[in-house]
C-alpha cells in the first residue's frame, strides 16, 4: 500500500485502486476510483481540485452539507454519509466518524467545527489496515474507540489540533505511527509537526508534500 500527502489534509491512498481523502490545491493525478470528503469547507470539498482526478466511475462519500457543491460533479454515485455509518466498497470499508471542536471558536460560543454539525472523520481499512483520518478536530473521546494502525492528525492549531493536543490525541488512540497534517498551507508549518513528533510516545513520521 502507497499512503502519499498532498499537503494540507489531503492523501491518496494506492492499492490495486486509488483513494483519494480531502484532496486540496493538488496538481493532476492518478484518476480516484474512491473519494472521500469530510466536511463542506472549501479547503476539504474543493470541486476545482475534484474535477482534476476525478471520472464518471468514481465513488464519492461525502458528509450531508457537501452535497450541493458536489453536485457540480455529476457522479453517478455519491454516497452522503454521517458518523456512524459503514460502507463496504469493493476490497475497501470506509467507516464514517465524528470531527468536530472542543475548544476552536470563529466568535464566543460558536465553534469551527460544531459537534451538532456532524462533519466526519474516516477510517479506511485496505486489506486489513486501518487508516484513521482525523479531519478538523480536535481531541474527542470517540478517538479512544478508532484502533487505527496509522493515524492522520491536524496538528496547526487555530481550527483543529495543535501539536500538544494531538501528541494528547495520539496517546489516547495509541495507532502504530502517526502523520501529522493540517499545515504548511492555510495555517501552521513544519515546526508544528516537527513539534508534533517531539512530543509523540508512538512513532511517528513527517511526510514530504508530494511535488
Amino acid at each position: 500500500m502507497k499512503l502519499t500527502w498532498l499537503g494540507h489534509d489531503g492523501f491518496r491512498i494506492e492499492d490495486g485502486q486509488v483513494i483519494y481523502i480531502d484532496p486540496f490545491q493538488i496538481k493532476e493525478g492518478a484518476k480516484a476510483d474512491l473519494i472521500l470528503v469530510s466536511h463542506e469547507h472549501d479547503d476539504h470539498c474543493s470541486v476545482g481540485d475534484l474535477k482534476k482526478i476525478v471520472t464518471p466511475k468514481t465513488v464519492v462519500v461525502a458528509h450531508s452539507q457537501s452535497k450541493s457543491e458536489l453536485s457540480k460533479l455529476r457522479v453517478k454515485d455519491l454516497k452522503i454519509v454521517k458518523p456512524g455509518d459503514k460502507l463496504t466498497l469493493g476490497n475497501v470499508t470506509v467507516e464514517a466518524v465524528p470531527a468536530y471542536n472542543t475548544n476552536k471558536f470563529r466568535e464566543p460560543g460558536k465553534f469551527f467545527h460544531p459537534k451538532e454539525d456532524g462533519k466526519l472523520g474516516f477510517i479506511v481499512t485496505v486489506k486489513g489496515v486501518r487508516i484513521y483520518h482525523a479531519a478538523d478536530t480536535d481531541h474527542i473521546n470517540e478517538m479512544r474507540d478508532m484502533a487505527p494502525d496509522i493515524a492522520l492528525l491536524p496538528v496547526s492549531g487555530t481550527y483543529v489540533m495543535t501539536a500538544k493536543e494531538a501528541a494528547e490525541a495520539a496517546a489516547s488512540i495509541k495507532p502504530k505511527i502517526a502523520i501529522p497534517m493540517h499545515y504548511a498551507a492555510i495555517v501552521g508549518s513544519v515546526k508544528d509537526a516537527e513539534e508534533f513528533k517531539k512530543l509523540a510516545k508512538c512513532e511517528v513520521k513527517i511526510l514530504q508534500k508530494e511535488q
